[in-house]
């Protein structure tokens, strides 16, 4: 496993935590386990969102879905911040608004996609 992917691996764990926080609350019961980690990576989600995009870019070729699915979780990540690109803000926020429904789907799913990169 070289840099790139061990960096993708925990940028996925860190945004599927983010973005699949709703679903994870509820498996985690009374220890607000999640809401903890999630309480610490709240600061970093534009980094996070931004480090999916281009980690999973360079990525491409190896594991294809994958990195869709990278991609994908870093474009719901980044939402807040699509107002700083006004020529792409449009689009953007439509994509945005369709993966909106599938959020913790994607979150859980970039879970286990990093757990398994990381093995």
């Amino acid at each position: 496993m070289d840099l790139i992917e061990l960096l993708l691996a925990i940028a996925n764990i860190s945004g599927g935590i983010l973005l699949g926080l709703a679903t994870l609350d509820k498996w985690d019961g009374e220890s607000n386990f999640f809401n903890k980690i999630a309480g610490f990576l709240a600061p970093f989600q534009t980094a996070i969102g931004l480090g999916l995009i281009i980690l999973a870019i360079l990525e491409f070729w190896d594991g294809l879905l994958f990195n869709i699915a990278s991609i994908l979780g870093g474009i719901l990540l980044l939402t807040h911040a699509f107002g700083k690109v006004p020529s792409l803000e449009a689009s953007l926020r439509k994509l945005s608004a369709k993966l909106m429904p599938f959020k913790a789907i994607i979150g859980i799913g970039l879970i286990v996609i990093g757990i398994m990169q990381v093995f």
